[in-house]
C-alpha cells in the first residue's frame, strides 16, 4: 500500500518537466546556497518582475525578500536546489515584485517552475484550510516525516486534498467533440471533463459526465494521461473514447454551446499548458496520418 512518507523520493521528471525534482517533507540539516521560494498571498505567486519575463524569487533566506511569513513548507529539491513553499500574511511587497494569479504566469515563468508553483500552492491552501480538525475542532499539529495534518485529541489525519476528474476526447469517426462551458470566453472550446463522484469508477465517471453534460453515449474507453491541475487541487486523468450513440442533448447549466469538429476546422482550443490541449493534439496527429 502506498504511503505518505517523505523517504519515498522519485528519481524522475513531473509532469511537463525537464530536470528532476525530488519530493521531500523534512529539510535537510545543512542547506547552504539558495532556495526557490514560491510565496502565495490568497493563491498568488510573488514574482520578481523584470523587462520581457517573471521570476521566482531566488534567494539563501526568506527574510531577504522583505515580506511577512505566515507559515512556510519544504517541498523538495528542484534539480539539487531546495524548494519551499510559503504563506504571505498581506500585501505589503517590495519594489520590483507582484503577484500574479498562477494563470498569469504561464509562458513568462520557465515552465518547469510554474509545474513546482502549482504543487506549492496546493500545499499552502492544504495547510491554511487545516488548521483545526473537522471531527472535534481541536487545533491541528503538522507531523514532521510526513505531509499531514494531525488533531492530538481525536487522531483524525489530514492529508493535502486531491479532487480526480476526468478529462475525455470522444471520436466520432474523422470528428472529436467540442463544447463551451457557460464560464469560458465566447468561441473556446475544449473537451469534455468533471468530478468523479463517490463510489464510482473512472470509466463510469466518463459515460455519465458525457451523458449528463451533452446527452450522448460512449463506449471503448482508454487511458491517455494525467496532469496535476492546481485550480484549485484537481488531478485530471485523460481518456479518449468513441461515440457510440444519441443526438446533442446539451445541459445550459454546465454547456454553453457544442459540436463535431474535424482535424481542419477546429475552433479555438486550449494551449499545450493542459491535458485538453495534448488530448486535442493527439486527435489531429492521428487525422493526420490517416490521410
Amino acid at each position: 500500500m502506498a504511503t505518505h512518507d517523505s523517504s519515498h523520493m522519485r528519481e524522475q521528471p513531473l509532469f511537463g518537466m525537464q530536470k528532476t525534482f525530488i519530493s521531500e517533507v523534512a529539510p535537510p540539516q545543512e542547506v547552504a546556497g539558495p532556495a526557490w521560494w514560491f510565496a502565495f498571498h490568497r493563491n498568488r505567486l510573488l514574482v520578481e518582475v523584470g523587462e520581457n519575463a517573471l521570476r521566482v524569487p531566488y534567494r539563501e533566506r526568506v527574510e531577504e525578500l522583505g515580506v511577512t511569513v505566515v507559515q512556510r513548507h519544504y517541498l523538495g529539491r528542484y534539480d539539487g536546489v531546495p524548494c519551499h513553499a510559503v504563506d504571505l500574511a498581506d500585501e505589503s511587497l517590495p519594489e520590483g515584485m507582484d503577484l500574479k494569479d498562477l494563470r498569469q504566469v504561464y509562458g513568462l515563468l520557465d515552465e518547469d517552475l510554474f509545474v513546482l508553483g502549482g504543487r506549492a500552492v496546493q500545499i499552502v491552501e492544504w495547510d491554511r484550510t487545516h488548521q483545526y480538525c473537522g471531527r472535534c475542532g481541536s487545533r491541528t499539529q503538522t507531523k514532521e516525516k510526513e505531509r499531514a495534518k494531525v488533531c492530538p485529541q481525536c487522531g483524525l489525519h489530514n492529508f493535502p486534498r486531491l479532487s480526480p476528474a476526468i478529462i475525455v476526447a470522444v471520436e466520432r469517426g474523422e470528428e472529436i467533440l467540442l463544447a463551451r462551458s457557460a464560464h469560458f470566453p465566447k468561441g473556446m472550446f475544449s473537451v469534455l471533463a468533471g468530478f468523479v463522484e463517490p463510489g464510482e469508477t473512472i470509466e463510469e465517471c466518463v459515460v455519465r459526465e458525457v451523458k449528463e453534460e451533452v446527452g450522448v453515449t460512449v463506449g471503448n474507453i482508454r487511458y491517455f494521461g494525467s496532469q496535476p491541475w492546481p485550480f484549485p487541487n484537481s488531478l485530471m486523468l485523460g481518456f479518449t473514447a468513441e461515440y457510440l450513440g444519441g443526438d446533442l442533448a446539451l445541459d445550459p447549466s454546465e454547456i454553453a454551446e457544442a459540436g463535431w469538429f474535424r482535424a481542419d476546422a477546429l475552433p479555438n482550443i486550449p494551449g499545450r499548458i493542459s491535458i485538453a490541449g495534448r488530448l486535442i493534439k493527439w486527435f489531429v496527429e492521428k487525422s493526420r496520418l490517416a490521410l
